[in-house]
């Protein structure tokens, strides 16, 4: 009998004793590991256009944010029809199809920016949509493919940039805005409270380029940070477990408004476009790593030609930096791994989009001088958008692919 109690004590004794197995993938130092202790390098794109659409990429310069989208498209099909396209458009621009490609191409991370409307019971895409289900499934691929998933709030309440891209009301409101600081903090600690237990989700990226360059920034940058601080916290009342993502000031490339790290599992990230692909041009970022030992990501770079996209990939490589290029996909366009073709008949419904529509009495002329438009004519235009934006319709862009060292 002693001697089972002596078994039995020593057995839990030695159970206690054992490491306790990581679920999560953490931060060391400047480096992120997989819950198997493995360093890893990430290496990914972003989903953009899907949960936060994007003029440009809709080819258009002026009416480019997703409100300004839904409008056009209301005045010409009407509500329902306008519900119907999105609708459609939210389910099948990105499916399990285009996940499991990704990660047979090598993919491991996946950035996937969203409208914090998305989330909310604010207007997304005209209407209240409220609906988690679109990063749910997202997740639950990635999930199945064995790729991460960052979530990036690239539009947050009041906008954090005050442009297109954070479809806002032209100023970066959330920054001044306590009202605004409290709606994001408190959305970000539902989303943090909803994936504290998954595995697949690495992190929350919790401003997508806050502060540009257009507006008062020795007045808006010392916010910045505080406000990372709030959100935070509120993070970690409900979830230990993740990384959280910080970008910097100016398109994410100004990294003075930081101070040391006041969390410990921090990542900090940065974007870069548009310049040449040398040491000096991200040496900055590494400094900043050096000096406060933490990890770094690239959160967007691309819209380049395949040399240049080679270039920067092997730079950020060599650097040991992790990377996410955006954009995934996009229509009629080379500078991104997957290309699909433009509708016959879409630049119909962008001339008007894109044209003067201050008064009702300008959007009846249109109507009735661009080649006549018919409510039908578009419809059939944006569902066959939506038909050649499905991953069997899309095809890669080998030489970008190639660039990225992916394996297409």
């Amino acid at each position: 009998m002693k001697a089972k109690i002596w078994i039995f004590l020593i057995l839990i004794i030695t159970a206690s004793c054992q490491k306790p197995e990581k679920k999560y993938v953490y931060v060391d130092g400047k480096n992120i590991y997989s819950p198997q202790d493995e360093q890893l390098h990430l290496k990914g794109v972003n989903l953009g256009n899907w949960l936060l659409p994007e003029g440009y990429m809709f080819k258009m310069r002026d009416c480019n944010s997703p409100r300004k989208i839904d409008q056009a498209i209301r005045e010409l099909i009407g509500n329902s029809a306008t519900t119907a396209f999105w609708d459609s458009f939210l389910e099948n621009y990105i499916t399990e199809a285009d996940i499991r490609w990704l990660s047979e191409a090598g993919v491991n991370i996946i950035r996937l920016p969203f409208d914090y409307r998305l989330l909310s019971h604010d207007d997304f895409l005209g209407r209240d949509i409220h609906a988690y289900k679109y990063i749910d499934n997202a997740i639950s691929w990635c999930e199945k493919y064995n790729i991460y998933v960052l979530l990036d709030m690239h539009a947050a309440p009041g906008g954090q940039t005050g442009d297109n891209i954070d479809n806002s009301d032209g100023y970066p409101w959330l920054i001044v805005d306590e009202g605004m600081k409290q709606k994001v903090t408190d959305i970000w600690q539902d989303i943090a409270k909803r994936y504290a237990n998954n595995t697949t989700v690495i992190g929350y990226n919790l401003l997508n380029e806050p502060i540009p360059q257009y507006f008062d920034n020795d007045s808006l940058k010392p916010h910045l940070e505080p406000l990372y601080k709030k959100i935070t916290k509120a993070i970690r009342e409900v979830d230990n477990n993740h990384i959280v993502f910080l970008g910097g000031a100016v398109w994410e490339t100004d990294f003075s408004v930081f101070s040391e790290p006041f969390d410990d599992k921090l990542a900090y990230t940065f974007h870069k476009y548009w310049m040449p692909p040398e040491q000096k041009e991200i040496q900055e970022y590494v400094d900043f790593r050096e000096k406060y030992n933490v990890p770094l990501l690239m959160g967007e770079s691309g819209e380049n030609d395949d040399e240049w996209v080679k270039n920067f990939r092997e730079l950020l490589d060599r650097n040991e930096i992790h990377w996410t290029f955006w954009p995934y996909k996009k229509m009629d366009n080379t500078r991104g791994p997957m290309n699909f073709d433009k509708p016959i008949g879409y630049d119909e419904f962008t001339k008007y989009a894109e044209s003067d529509r201050r008064s009702f009495k300008k959007i009846r002329a249109l109507k009735d001088s661009i080649n006549g438009i018919r409510p039908e004519e578009i419809v059939a235009v944006l569902n066959q958008f939506v038909e050649n934006s499905k991953f069997e319709n899309c095809y890669p862009n080998k030489g970008y692919c190639k660039a990225l060292g992916l394996d297409y």
